[in-house]
């Protein structure tokens, strides 16, 4: 059985252009000067060896031998060589360049690759053109066969280096802040996965608490599991373990989730050449995991996932071969008639490289796509990306997102916050507590110019000039996001308690449903992304026992990122109990009914036909623009309006009264137009039950 990673898949495929890697041997008397202490570091030196000859996985271990030993001779060429380059794997890379150039310096030809180790290590280090020097240098020394086999990589890293000139001279506005010890171990963590509400945050980590608590022999790390954290005010809680419902004894990583938070995508790497698995969340507990079907899982490698905000589309990755680019690419596919995932498409060659892509995740907004690529203008191993869908659903041109959130290094698995304002990553950074780290990005946008108080402007008038202190505008955000989040709690109106109950989304304009969602059993909360640009009615329901309760959200495609939270209590089947019909639309001053109200009124029929005792008065209300005649005459007529249409479609005449009362009835101030507009309705309450 295979137990792939996640982690190596996409960390542990750095290209190594040397034909081999050189044996350089440091020698025992260079260690025998100083009694125990040069016996302790000779035995470092030894263990260092051992692991370093391994492979790159055996690396870290490498590492902290070798730093034993360079205590006692710090300026041993072979040792320096060796210790360079484990660092240039690891967080600290400015200990690679120190080290490499040092040996350089004084042994230029202590090993045949020691130009190439070097090249990387200014290239990681963002020296791009010290780095192109000694790409070329290298090269130089190559045989002719030699030449041609590593020239294409050589050219390609030097072709990052002219990328990452101009990135870094571009610098991006943004704050990076390691989410802290909370989050974060001694031990890799990566791929965060966020709730479009920034609630939840699960990602996947190689802690010695691991399920099982076995070290996988691929990479000589622990096995991957699944964890949890919750933000609390500005902090994260404690992670924990999502326990053995997620996490196996093999391979468990979190690949991708619902913008709601309640649906979860798993690689599993126990099979082929790994797979895609989907867990629900209901109430508090997590589904077995399920494997998808043949058309996303092949014997190929499937690996990262993202579903759209309706559900409806799955994007996800794949190593699979036919219409491949090259590498991974990005494919999408979507439900058919029977919500089964249909055959998938590969995004194209505006997308996808002949290199890989990885960590792909689409945006609540339905419209902006972010992906990890050693392709396009990457600046060194995989870069950041975001592309935009244009009215026509075609992909525009990949943009890297720039310098810090990228370096020569590679940074994968990104999850934007809805608000586009806060984004999560991983990637591996100085200072933080393993070799790979969870970071929020905080976007600033563009600087707006620098300012002088107008204090100091009156001094300097009149007295001798101050040194200016530059106050900067309020910040901007980097772009504008088209989406309004609806955060709502569901609950019984009379015990107040939490109900499971069904949230449906559908488009007015074409009376269409766009999504399906469940609010939680033990919250009742639920998140429902809204992309700018639709009229949508959004309707709560949870069957026989309670009349719906619905929202109108018409949102044009210019309005800018809004949340709204609302507090929904459904009103058990009862006496007296009434609704608010909110998408039930009319023209200004007039009694015929818009198209756009079909759908709610459609939702009143099978209540009335399975309860043919039942009588519901339908009353009109409007605003106090006008006299009382003609508005208690209007509200009367619309809601005739609605009584002819439920008739029409079969319910029974006796069940429905109709009853304008004009303005007598507010809801709101009618001295502001907000408060007319909810004022201006149709409500529904039971006369008569059986």
């Amino acid at each position: 059985m295979k137990k792939t990673t996640i982690l190596f898949f996409v960390f542990c495929t750095f290209l190594q252009l040397t034909t081999a890697q050189e044996f350089v041997k440091i020698e025992k008397k260079e260690f025998e000067k100083g009694g125990a202490d040069a016996k302790m570091a000779w035995d470092a030196v030894k263990e260092g060896d051992d692991n370093f000859e391994k492979g790159r996985v055996y690396y870290p271990a490498a590492l902290n031998a070798y730093v034993k030993a360079y205590k006692y001779n710090p300026n041993n060429p072979e040792l320096n060589y060796k210790l360079g380059i484990v660092y240039l794997f690891s967080p600290e890379k400015d200990k690679s360049l120190e080290l490499l150039k040092k040996v350089f310096d004084a042994k230029p030809t202590l090993a045949p690759d020691i130009k190439f180790f070097l090249a990387r290590s200014y290239h990681l280090n963002l020296d791009f053109e010290n780095a192109k020097k000694m790409y070329r240098s290298f090269m130089s020394d190559l045989t002719p066969k030699e030449y041609e086999k590593q020239r294409p990589g050589l050219e390609k890293f030097m072709q990052e280096c002219d990328y990452g000139t101009e990135l870094v001279k571009n610098k991006e506005r943004v704050f990076l802040d390691n989410l802290g010890p909370n989050v974060n171990s001694g031990q890799p963590d990566y791929s965060p996965l966020i709730s479009a509400d920034q609630a939840v945050l699960i990602f996947t980590s190689r802690r010695e608490e691991t399920t099982g608590g076995l070290i996988n022999p691929l990479d000589n790390m622990y096995f991957e599991d699944i964890y949890i954290s919750r933000r609390a005010g500005k902090e994260w809680t404690k992670a924990e373990n999502m326990g053995k419902m997620l996490n196996t004894k093999n391979n468990d990583a979190a690949v991708g989730l619902s913008p709601d938070g309640t649906k979860l995508f798993i690689f599993n790497g126990a099979e082929a050449g790994g797979d895609l698995y989907f867990s629900e969340l209901k109430g508090n507990i997590w589904s077995e995991p399920e494997k998808l079907r043949k058309t996303i899982n092949t014997e190929f490698h499937e690996s990262s996932a993202s579903i759209s905000f309706d559900g409806k589309s799955l994007f996800f990755v794949s190593d699979r071969t036919g219409n491949s680019f090259g590498g991974h690419d990005i494919y999408v596919s979507k439900h058919d008639e029977k919500s089964r995932w249909d055959e998938p498409i590969n995004l194209g060659s505006n997308i996808n490289t002949p290199y890989d892509e990885e960590g792909v995740f689409v945006h609540p907004d339905n419209r902006t796509l972010y992906f990890s690529s050693k392709g396009h203008n990457s600046m060194g191993g995989y870069d950041i990306f975001k592309s935009t869908r244009d009215k026509t659903g075609k992909w525009g041109k990949p943009v890297n997102l720039g310098y810090p959130i990228n370096t020569p290094d590679d940074e994968v698995f990104f999850s934007m916050a809805a608000n586009g304002k806060h984004a999560y990553f991983s990637t591996s950074r100085a200072g933080g507590y393993g070799s790979r780290d969870v970071y929020r990005i905080t976007f600033l946008g563009p600087e707006k110019p620098t300012l002088l108080s107008n204090e100091d402007n009156l001094i300097a008038s009149v007295a001798e000039p101050i040194k200016e202190t530059p106050v900067i505008e309020e910040q901007i955000i980097l772009e504008t996001i088209r989406l309004t989040l609806v955060k709502g709690i569901v609950t019984d109106a009379i015990t107040n308690k939490p109900l499971e109950a069904d949230i449906e989304i559908v488009d007015l304009q074409t009376n269409t449903m766009l999504s399906q969602l469940k609010a939680n059993s033990e919250t009742g909360s639920f998140v429902a992304p809204l992309p700018s640009g639709k009229n949508y009615a959004l309707t709560v329901k949870m069957g026989d026992g309670y009349l719906f309760h619905s929202e109108n959200f018409n949102i044009a495609e210019t309005t800018d990122y809004a949340e709204v939270s609302k507090t929904i209590k459904l009103q058990p089947v009862n006496i007296g109990a009434s609704i608010v019909l909110n998408n039930v639309f009319f023209a200004s001053g007039k009694s015929d009914l818009n198209p756009e109200s079909y759908s709610e009124l459609d939702r009143f029929i099978p209540i009335l036909q399975s309860n043919p005792a039942m009588v519901i008065e339908i009353s009109g209300h409007t605003d106090n623009v006008g006299s009382e005649v003609s508005n208690k005459k209007l509200s009367e007529d619309r809601a005739k309006a609605v009584v002819a249409y439920l008739v029409s479609k079969g319910v029974g005449a006796a069940q429905l009264k109709a009853v304008g009362y004009g303005f007598a009835q507010p809801k709101a101030d009618n001295k502001t137009e907000e408060g007319r507009k909810l004022n201006r309705r149709v409500e529904a309450k039971i006369l008569k039950k059986a």
